[in-house]
């Protein structure tokens, strides 16, 4: 595969086309106000992005991100991204995970929404993606 492409799902279950999420710091965020595109340090040491879809990203907050409150929610169009989307499993759980290989576009981010922790240290879904 070239960049430019988007890998199908390895998984015939899953759809590309559903969005998927990345959890960002809001200084990062920021910084890709000014750069065009967001760039997370992942890219840089791993080679992806981390994503989750919408189910996962509950879970991937509280393992990853405990008392946080400095995070944002992107909410992303796969179909917007210019570069490859592989659904992966690097830590060898059941589990798998988007993970995009390059810059996200701020056209490819359809909304942002803080997340932060409760008083009880639990995170909730923004009310604009709840059912």
């Amino acid at each position: 595969m070239v960049a430019g492409d988007v890998i199908i799902p390895i998984r015939a279950d899953i759809k590309l086309e559903t969005m998927i999420f990345h959890i960002a710091q809001e200084a990062d965020w920021s910084a890709a106000q000014t750069t065009g595109e967001y760039k997370a340090l992942s890219l840089a040491t791993e080679g992806f992005i981390h994503c989750s879809d919408q189910h996962q990203v509950l879970e991937v907050a509280h393992r990853l991100f405990k008392g946080r409150q400095d995070l944002v929610l992107l909410n992303i169009d796969p179909s917007r991204l210019e570069v490859v989307v592989r659904y992966e499993n690097c830590e060898g759980g059941q589990e798998l995970y988007p993970h995009v290989y390059g810059c996200i576009p701020l056209a490819a981010v359809i909304t942002v929404c803080p997340l932060r922790p409760n008083a009880a240290g639990k995170f909730t879904l923004p009310a604009e993606l709840s059912d």
